[in-house]
């Protein structure tokens, strides 16, 4: 961590599993936050027990035991690591204390936030959701075609390995679809939007792997390159792990192409954009493989270090 010579902002985490230590593990590097409490709901997790050798203040007694500790008068953002259903109910609880809260389950209280496309204008927020590691993999990349023509359907297919699908992302798999397809259209401008995701068993385990496909109008090749290519250097400055697998592959839609329904038939001319990626977790507590989990993590300590 680098000393920048301001103090850093005091931060809890809700939620002792995979993503909540993970995301500890990355908020004791931040130059701009120091984590100071978790809490879980299961004395005997790991992640429990990691936060209390680092001294880092714990509580099994879920939010509840959060709001009790002495630490928490000066603790200025909440990171919730839980389930869609939990945040729900610690959001009913912490709503009143105007800490901001940033939410890393599909629940969807707050805005969608993906810090490389709309985070600026949501900075006041007190409640911001990060949508999920499908939708922050890729809704940069729909954003960035977005911004430099009209993007009629935008698909996506994030492919995660079984290992990393922990009990919350398998009991949400229907808040994914749902959260991630309205977050293409809302924050990256797509006119409809499509998510789909697999669970993969491969062995040995497989990394993240993402694939955007578009319906744009037509443009000029070589600006819906740049747009892609620009955008996935602005998120690897804080998903190290982020990149492009293959070229950005651009082809022209027939006419009589089936594809076409997909837009109502409106467009004359009409591209088909399709970007791969690929995001290589940091192996902070988690495997490399684990980049669906690593990107949430990434993301949402960059929401953080912007957000007051």
């Amino acid at each position: 961590m680098t000393d920048t010579g301001t103090p850093r902002r005091r931060a809890a985490i809700i939620g002792s599993g995979n993503i909540g230590t993970d995301l500890m593990h990355k908020l004791r590097r931040s130059h701009a936050l120091d984590v100071v409490a978790m809490a879980g709901i299961d004395p005997g997790s790991d992640g429990l027990a990691r936060a209390a050798a680092l001294d880092v203040a714990v509580t099994a007694a879920g939010v509840d035991g959060l709001l009790d500790m002495s630490v928490f008068d000066g603790v200025s953002v909440i990171f919730d690591a839980t389930s869609a259903p939990a945040h729900h109910a610690n959001y009913a609880r912490l709503q009143s204390t105007g800490r901001l809260v940033i939410d890393l389950t599909p629940a969807a209280i707050g805005p969608f936030v993906v810090p490389a496309v709309n985070l600026a204008g949501l900075t006041e927020h007190r409640n911001l959701n990060m949508v999920t590691c499908g939708g922050q993999a890729t809704i940069p990349i729909v954003g960035a075609l977005s911004a430099v023509t009209r993007v009629h359907y935008a698909e996506i297919v994030a492919s995660i390995s079984s290992r990393s699908a922990g009990p919350g992302t398998r009991a949400n798999i229907d808040e994914f679809t749902d959260t991630t397809a309205r977050a293409i259209e809302t924050v990256g401008g797509a006119e409809r939007g499509k998510a789909i995701i697999v669970l993969n068993p491969a062995e040995p385990p497989m990394i993240m792997r993402d694939t955007v496909a578009a319906l744009v109008s037509t443009t000029d090749t070589s600006t819906l390159t740049a747009a892609v290519t620009s955008m996935v250097s602005a998120v690897a400055q804080y998903v190290p792990g982020y990149r492009l697998r293959q070229d950005v592959l651009i082809s022209a839609v027939p006419p009589r192409d089936p594809r076409r329904r997909l837009v109502g038939g409106t467009e004359r001319e009409l591209l088909q954009v399709t970007v791969f990626l690929e995001v290589e977790g940091a192996g902070d507590y988690l495997p490399a493989y684990a980049g669906n989990l690593d990107i949430m993590t990434a993301a949402a300590v960059r929401v953080a270090e912007v957000a007051r």
